[in-house]
């Protein structure tokens, strides 16, 4: 749950892996190696008993070969199909040199069954076979990965999917896993250190001398000068969307690269269920499908009231099924592209294999705003700007940004026609202008939904700025679930809210919360610390108490720049987006920068569980707390 589990000997250990294995691929041909990793095939597991191996195998990716960790020998693993109201038993071997794990993401089981080291569980020792056993008690698409150290990004990752006991409210005639992931060649522990030694390391996206050009010719010299140098003073970048980006990382479609293109086969006509899994460890993905709309019908297995849309944004954990209809014989490219826009992952859907479709034009990278720093941006005074204006831990009203529009966005820049593609250390050339997006989307001010969501309006934050470990702190927050998400703001395609989501039927604990919990998500890029509450899993000796059978609410705080998936193991969250009886339950919710989030919660799963950012090298660095729920137990009532 911290560095500490990245350790020196692993990062030797694997270095001198990577140096054999490029020693081998030099001397050997890769059909020779026998422990070859393969991509995972869409053939399930299913029965009463399963068995799953754990080994340490070599990958091949586009020519190169690399040290990974699978399960019983592919990547993803493979899939595991199951029935609502079976007994599962699942039999893990490790044939590791070091101690695994196995979490079952989103399952409601019994913590000792959950998988998490040093929480519930002691881990499976090399040579141990330890045995899951536990009922099964939802339907919906899921999938399980390792929680011990980077193994999950070293490969440990499979879907699982659990048929219901009633016949679905939905139809269709094909059933596809569709598993995004990211993948690298230097080892977590590289990755992690770099990344300690330099926030940006990856970053080759930052702002070039053309786009200050740009920005001088469209706002003055003066503006634009002060513009750059108070994100400079604020040690931040605008164009900070993800540590690891494709200069490290190669973005997999079950287990391929972009020139693997994963296929699909359809008959013109059918309905055809995707079910996307994001199983990356550090890696935002804006999903779609140039010429279909998807229907989006589950998240993180549960039921929705259908929604058509032509994108959609996923953060690492969760799930989102869709159906598309195909009309036409010809092939369709499933196109997953990075939030920060260095990458993409694509696969395609054909009538026939080796069919492949046009990728689509590449768009321009985005840039922070003021916005997502906790700027209040209503009624704003824009005379008089100055440079001290916006500082790390600023409280009061001069956080403020020179040369801002006078909506409060930050600058845009418009890309030139020779823009160039963002490959590996190039630099785009900005974004399109932002609208106003104090208006959201779905929810306008006067929609009464407003008024049934916690921190709808803008929240003043007190001066208590969490310590050393939290560099900055939004000035205000707010709820952002109106919006798609930064760099979709001007898509002309139907982009997936938060707010669109409603469950298929009303929740079964309509009690209005006993008791709120404030958790603020702190951070520090500069010297890569992540934490809640400006505290490091380390430095947080007391678990979150929540009582036995409590409804409460659990409203988030972002005070960093960075989305951050929150997964909660055990239990649901209902996430509280203005759908009355019908809020949608989510095993793990995506946060905005300065966005203020809340979750439903009813306490019905005794024991001690997992709660953490699930970007794998924040959780590393120190963002994961043990939530322990204490008290009688009695019927469960969920």
């Amino acid at each position: 749950m911290n560095s500490d589990h990245i350790s020196r000997r692993l990062l030797l250990k694997r270095a001198g892996a990577l140096g054999l294995f490029a020693a081998m691929e030099r001397l050997v041909p890769v059909y020779a190696l026998m422990s070859a990793a393969n991509t995972g095939a869409q053939t399930p597991l299913s029965g009463d008993a399963i068995d799953l191996i754990i080994s340490e195998q070599l990958f091949r990716v586009d020519g190169r070969i690399g040290t990974a960790m699978t399960i019983n020998g592919t990547i993803p693993g493979p899939v595991i199909r199951l029935k609502e109201g079976q007994q599962a038993t699942l039999r893990v071997t490790n044939r590791l040199e070091e101690s695994t794990s196995i979490h079952w993401h989103g399952l409601l089981l019994s913590p000792e069954m959950d998988g998490v080291p040093g929480v519930s569980f002691a881990g499976i020792e090399p040579g141990i076979t330890f045995t899951y056993q536990f009922p099964i008690r939802q339907s919906g698409t899921y999938w399980f990965h390792s929680h011990s150290g980077g193994q999950e990004l070293m490969g440990m990752y499979a879907p699982m999917i659990i048929d219901p006991q009633e016949p679905e409210p939905f139809r269709y005639e094909r059933d596809y896993v569709v598993v995004l992931s990211d993948w690298s060649f230097d080892s977590p522990e590289t990755l992690l250190s770099n990344l300690k030694k330099l926030g940006g390391y990856y970053n080759f996206q930052k702002r070039a001398t053309r786009e200050f050009l740009t920005d001088v010719g469209r706002m003055g010299f003066w503006p634009a000068l002060q513009n750059y140098l108070s994100w400079d003073q604020m040690r931040m970048d605008p164009t900070d969307f993800a540590d690891v980006t494709g200069y490290a990382f190669t973005y997999l479609m079950n287990g391929r690269s972009p020139a693997g293109n994963w296929t699909g086969l359809f008959r013109p006509g059918e309905r055809v269920r995707l079910r996307f899994i994001d199983a990356a460890a550090m890696t935002f993905y804006d999903v779609r499908i140039p010429g279909l709309t998807m229907t989006v019908v589950q998240t993180d297995g549960q039921n929705v009231q259908p929604v058509v849309v032509d994108e959609f944004r996923m953060g690492p954990a969760e799930t989102y099924d869709v159906i598309v209809e195909p009309a036409e014989d010809r092939p369709y490219t499933i196109f997953a592209e990075t939030m920060d826009r260095s990458g993409y992952a694509r696969g395609t859907l054909a009538t026939r294999a080796g069919l492949s479709a046009e990728i689509p034009e590449r768009r321009p990278r985005p840039l922070r705003t003021m916005e997502d720093m906790g700027m209040k941006m209503e009624g704003m005074d824009m005379q008089g700007m100055d440079m001290p204006g916006m500082k790390p831990h600023a409280h009061g009203g001069g956080m403020t940004m020179p040369g801002m529009a006078p909506s409060g966005e930050m600058p845009s820049v418009k890309p030139s026609d020779d823009t160039p593609t963002m490959e590996h250390g190039q630099h785009g050339s900005g974004m399109e202008k932002m609208p106003d997006r104090h208006e959201m989307p779905a929810m306008g001010a006067g929609d009464p939904r407003r008024s049934k969501i916690p921190g709808a309006e803008p929240v003043k934050h007190s001066p208590d700025d969490h310590g050393p470990g939290n560099q900055t702190v939004a000035e205000y927050s707010r709820n952002r679930l109106g919006e798609p998400g930064r760099g979709l703001e001007d898509s002309e395609r139907r982009v997936l809210l938060y707010t669109d989501l409603k469950s298929l039927a009303p929740y079964s604990d309509q009690r209005e919360p006993e008791r709120e919990i404030e958790l603020h998500l702190t951070g520090h890029m500069n010297r890569y610390m992540w934490s809640f509450d400006g505290k490091k899993y380390s430095e947080a000796r007391e678990p979150i108490r929540f009582r036995y059978g409590e409804r409460l609410r659990w409203t988030f705080v972002n005070d960093t720049m960075m989305e951050h998936p929150l997964h909660l193991h055990g239990m649901w969250m209902h996430l509280e987006n203005g759908a009355g009886e019908y809020l949608p339950r989510k095993h793990t919710v995506i946060v905005k920068p300065a966005e203020r989030l809340s979750v439903a919660i009813t306490a019905d799963a005794p024991g001690r569980w997992a709660f953490h950012c699930h970007l794998l090298l924040h959780m590393e660095a120190g963002m994961f707390r043990v939530v322990e729920v204490t008290g009688d137990e009695r019927e469960s009532p969920r």
